[in-house]
Parts: structure tokens; C-alpha cells; sequence
């Protein structure tokens, strides 16, 4: 069993982060889908190789899990992206990534059917913040936690998250994590 994760992350949109070293303060949201996209080519190749159940710690997810958890980040952001676009300052609704894992049954994942699923939601809401208009980076959303999110920053965040699990699973992949 892996260990929750309780961190507020919201600091990695002022300052690189400390573990992965990517520092999304300065990405542009027109790089947002081709950096998604980009990291994306990355998780399908490691998840067509033979360490994809590799479990590189006690307490650790293998890099199938890890997949699994990023092609259901896609979907949240693309969900969150669409109320902030569609709504007037949206409350996010809470997710809880670890009931997520259970629920659905990260441990059980297999390779070659998260693969695509992830390329599929991957490509949906990288598609989503190539169609965001420069006069709606400043459209705000909250977070269940009082934390706001603009567009930008929306953005920013999830690509955050992507490339540090292909960090988490650094050692099972010779592709670099971020360019």
C-alpha cells in the first residue's frame, strides 16, 4: 500500500519544484498541449516496456499505476478547464486521488489498456488549452480547498503534475522528464 499524498502543491506555480526540478511559473499556456502531448509520447513508450509493473519501492506505485493516475488527471483537468471557460469563477469539485486509485483499481491496471486511454484523454485536453483564447487566461476557478486557479495557472499546475509522476518513475525510463 502507498502512502497518500496530503502535500499542498500550489507553491510549483511560484518556484521550481523541489523533487522534479520543472518550473512551470514560466510556461507559456500556448506550449501547454505540445508539452501534454510531448509528455504523453513518453508514458506510452515506458508503458510498451518490459518494467511497466515494476514496483521500484515499497509503498511505491509501478509505473502502471503512476499512468493510470495521469490519464485520470487528464480527465479532471479537462473538466476543470471547461467549468473555468464555461462558468464564472467555478468551485472545482473535490478529487481524491487515492479513493480514485482504489476505486479504480490502479493496481490491477494493465499496460496496453491504460496506454491508449491515457493517449486518448492526453490529446482531448491538450486539444482544450490549444483553444483557449489569450482574453480567458484570467478567468478564475477555486479549488474545494480555497485555492484559485486562473487559466494560466490551471494549466501550468496539471502539466506540473505529468511530468513529475514521469519523474516518480525516473528509473524505469531513459527519456527525460522534461525538456
Amino acid at each position: 500500500m502507498w502512502a497518500p499524498d496530503t502535500k499542498d502543491w500550489t507553491w510549483v506555480l511560484e518556484r521550481p519544484c523541489d523533487d522534479c526540478g520543472f518550473d512551470a511559473e514560466h510556461v507559456p499556456l500556448a506550449e501547454v498541449g505540445e508539452r501534454i502531448r510531448a509528455n504523453t509520447r513518453v508514458w506510452v513508450s515506458v508503458l510498451a516496456g518490459p518494467r511497466a509493473h515494476e514496483r521500484r519501492a515499497a509503498g511505491a506505485w509501478t509505473v502502471t499505476e503512476y499512468a493510470a493516475h495521469v490519464r485520470d488527471v487528464h480527465a479532471i483537468f479537462a473538466e476543470r478547464l471547461a467549468l473555468v471557460l464555461e462558468q464564472d469563477a467555478p468551485t472545482f469539485a473535490n478529487w481524491d486521488q487515492d479513493a480514485a486509485a482504489l476505486e479504480a483499481r490502479y493496481d490491477l491496471a494493465q499496460p496496453d489498456e491504460v496506454s491508449p486511454a491515457l493517449a486518448d484523454r492526453a490529446e482531448k485536453v491538450a486539444a482544450a488549452y490549444d483553444r483557449v483564447p489569450a482574453s480567458s487566461y484570467d478567468r478564475v476557478g477555486h479549488r474545494s480547498n480555497g485555492s484559485t486557479f486562473s487559466t494560466l495557472t490551471l494549466a501550468r499546475y496539471h502539466l506540473h503534475d505529468v511530468v513529475h509522476h514521469l519523474w516518480d518513475v525516473r528509473e524505469v525510463t531513459e527519456a527525460p522528464t522534461h525538456p
